[in-house]
């Protein structure tokens, strides 16, 4: 996103621009032959199998623990426990779409395709189109579709636009985003039927269509045909709250408050990867934690490097950023979500006013 807080001014967003990163002859060739040498692109089968065993047990747990807790309001253990399992294999789904897990591409999206409509409940089609130019020229202006405005304004330009409500949600977004990422869910879900209804070409339209409702149906109705018509809204909010907020927490650290590129640069890969991503320390638990989004330079490096690979590049990258004096950006998980909040209230700043001004009076006011 943004350079480092310290160096935004209070309105205008500061852009990364070729000059300011120069380019690193062969860096990305270089590493990446180390990485090949030391055998860190190869499969990790026998890792995801296991990966998977977890998940399968802990969706069967979940079902065993509705069934056997009845009417009560107990239950909303086990919707905060199927948000999670939900995240987790939207882990998995979204490395099956980098064609980490198995051998041929096609399988990998076959798995993925089913994965993420049949368990998640979002459309491969529609989420490999937006990651795939995420990953193409990440925080680059007019390129990735992460900075895009939406309910949040990731850039100052942006801000400067709301008005009414959203112009009062961005003044204070920064503090308002953990709150919003509650209807993330709700908001993934929508607009994946939303894609799939859409006249544009969609690839395997009615499978995903065909799959998502099949697993709409299986999650919505034992809940409102066994619980308490009050108890089973809340058995859903939750559980929509807590892959939303999930999915948002472990997603938003990695490029959010980093360099913001300018839409006229042109960067070498190496330099547009590295200094566009943050990693987050804390080893193992973190690795579980985000699905290996916590290896965020590597993984933008490397996108088809197997999960238990990634600790190990992360040596070799960091290496290599040393030797050719390159920022290499880690910091824990909770500075990062500070960082992100900080970074997103200072953008905020751009909506200022009243924020039920007309843009129009707003602009004569000033001539």
């Amino acid at each position: 996103m943004a350079l480092p807080a310290s160096t935004l001014g209070p309105v205008r967003q500061t852009y990364a621009t070729s000059e300011t990163f120069p380019p690193v002859a062969r860096a990305y060739t270089q590493v990446s032959q180390t990485a090949k040498e030391l055998g860190l692109l190869r499969r990790a089968p026998w890792f995801y199998i296991g990966v998977a065993a977890l998940i399968i047990a802990g969706f069967g747990g979940a079902i065993t623990g509705f069934i056997l807790l009845g009417d009560s309001w107990f239950q909303l253990l086990i919707a905060a426990a199927l948000g999670i399992l939900f995240t987790q294999s939207a882990f998995i789904a979204h490395e099956a779409a980098h064609r980490t897990i198995l051998k041929s591409g096609k399988a990998n999206d076959m798995l993925s395709r089913i994965v993420g409509p049949g368990v998640v409940g979002m459309s491969y089609d529609w989420w490999d189109s937006k990651h795939s130019r995420h990953h193409a020229n990440p925080n680059k202006v007019g390129k990735d579709p992460d900075i895009e405005i939406d309910t949040i304004s990731f850039l100052e330009e942006d801000a400067a636009t709301a008005t009414g409500l959203r112009k009062l949600i961005t003044k204070k977004q920064g503090y308002l985003f953990f709150p919003l990422l509650a209807f993330e869910g709700i908001n993934l879900h929508f607009l994946s039927i939303k894609h799939l209804l859409s006249r544009g070409p969609v690839k395997h339209r009615w499978l995903e269509l065909s799959l998502i409702l099949v697993r709409l149906a299986v999650v919505i109705v034992p809940v409102f045909l066994f619980l308490p018509l009050g108890m089973a809204f809340a058995f859903m909010g939750v559980q929509l709250a807590v892959f939303g907020i999930y999915m948002g927490a472990a997603f938003a650290p990695n490029h959010k408050g980093m360099a913001i590129i300018d839409p006229n640069a042109r960067l070498d890969f190496f330099s547009k990867q590295v200094r566009t991503s943050r990693n987050i320390s804390g080893g193992w638990w973190a690795t579980i934690l985000m699905g290996g989004l916590n290896y965020q330079i590597e993984h933008h490096l490397f996108p088809s490097m197997a999960r238990p690979h990634l600790a190990k590049a992360r040596e070799v990258v960091k290496d290599y950023c040393d030797s050719f004096g390159v920022p290499y950006t880690e910091t824990t998980l909770f500075k990062s979500y500070g960082i992100v909040i900080q970074y997103l209230n200072r953008v905020g700043l751009a909506a200022g006013g009243d924020p039920f001004d007309c843009p129009m009076v707003s602009q004569y006011r000033r001539v």
